[in-house]
This record gives C-alpha cells, structure tokens and sequence, in this order.
C-alpha cells in the first residue's frame, strides 16, 4: 500500500542541489527558521555534501506529520542534523514546515499537533528507522590535500600501489590526516632494517573517505630509505613482511 501524501517535494531534483541550495530550500518553506540559531546556519556555510531521509510519517482522519531528517557534513568533518516538521492543522488544508536543531525540539512541537486518537479504520502510520549518520573516522584538516596524494604517489616505488580509479578519487580529496600506524609488528629481519607505517586519509567533496598506506623501509640492498603505497593496510603489512623476509 502506498504511503497517501506527496513526497515530490523531498526527492532529489534532476541536477542534484548542492548543500547550500538545499539549505536555501529548507530555510525558505520553513515557517521558523527565523528561529534557528545563528551559529548553525554559520556552521552549515562550510557543508560539503548533505543527505535527507523521511523519518517518520502518520496519518489519520485527513490529518498528517512526517519528519525528515536532513544531514549536511561539514568541512572540519562533524556532521550537523536539522529535523523538519510538515503537517496540516485542518483536512485537506496545505502543509505547513517547521525545522529544529534537535530531536527533543522536534518531540515537543509533534505534542503540539492537534492529531486525534488513533483510529485503525482512517490511519495508516509509516515509521521508518534510520541507522545514525555516520561520523567520519578522522580529524581533518582542510588543505592542499589532492595534492598532497599526488607527491605521495610520485615518490612511491611499488609497482602494485593504488588504481587509477583511486587515483582520480584523490582528485577530488578537500582535507587530509597523517597518522602513524601500529598494531601487528613486522619481523624486522636483521636489526638494521628500519619500516614504518602511515596511513593517509582524505577526505572527498562528496563527504567520502579514502586512505593511502605509506611504507617506509630501508630493506634495500643498499640500505637507502624506500617508499611504498598500498590502498589498503593489509596489502601495506604483507608487503613489510615480504620485505623483511627476504633481506633476513
């Protein structure tokens, strides 16, 4: 059975909207938005990419609410979440649109609703359980970061590093986070040897992310320092194994 209300409205248009168009749209059909601090509008200035769920919807006796969860990912890589509110105070009367910054917010102006007890015969609620939205793993620092991937693939030796489709993803990398990686230790062969590991992650306009692993090792005839990069961490861990296997 389908869901009796339109939701035009809320699917994406042909040529996707960027964030700051989205915001735009949600602001202006929105009866409160005056209210919204300004702090999070400043905050939604830096959006990268954004995401609009229906949340919850319910209907009765010619009346309805739904809530929408809408998700922008912001450029220090936090998510923020603004929850909007449609209903109709008479039937068949046009909706209205109200937006808040948090889920209690939106609890209490749903209690406000004039909705009348649940009646099976006019009702037809629709819940939808959505997941949490997901947090970037790292923090990131907004830079040179495409470039940065590129000097990173120049100076690697390998000839088994990332693909081509990896590479022109890194095209598109807005900020970045080295970290130094630990975990399951290498045999070090002889104890001149010396590997490190470093795992690159970048983060894409698209609110996506991707990692580099760097190898550094002096396991090389000459004992001169060598760069390798894998696209994941295993491939980057195995290929220190082999390293030092056969230098042992």
């Amino acid at each position: 059975m389908s869901v009796p209300y339109d939701t035009t409205a809320y699917e994406p248009p042909e040529s996707p909207e960027s964030p700051e168009e989205h915001l735009a749209r949600l602001l202006g059909r929105a009866l409160n938005s005056f209210e919204l601090p300004d702090e999070t509008i400043c905050r939604l200035d830096c959006a990268l990419a954004h995401d609009s769920s229906l949340h919850s919807a319910h209907h009765s006796a010619g009346l309805h609410r739904e809530t929408y969860r809408h998700t922008w990912l912001l450029a220090d890589g936090s998510a923020l979440t603004l929850w909007e509110l449609v209903h109709n105070t008479v039937p068949g009367s046009e909706p209205q649109h109200e937006v808040y910054v948090d889920e209690e917010e939106l609890r209490a102006a749903t209690a406000r609703l004039p909705m009348p007890p649940d009646a099976p015969d006019f009702e037809l609620p629709v819940m939808v359980i959505l997941s949490p939205a997901p947090q970037p793993r790292h923090s990131y620092v907004p830079d040179d970061s495409a470039d940065h991937a590129r000097r990173l693939l120049r100076r690697a030796e390998n000839p088994d590093g990332p693909g081509p489709e990896t590479v022109e993803l890194l095209g598109t990398a807005f900020a970045h986070q080295i970290t130094q990686a630990f975990g399951r230790p290498c045999r070090a062969g002889r104890a001149r040897l010396c590997f490190s590991l470093y795992e690159h992650a970048f983060l894409l306009r698209d609110g996506a992310e991707i990692s580099l692993w760097e190898v550094e090792h002096t396991a090389t005839p000459d004992g001169r320092h060598m760069c390798e990069v894998y696209s994941t961490e295993d491939a980057a861990r195995d290929a220190m194994e082999r390293r030092a296997a056969h230098l042992s």
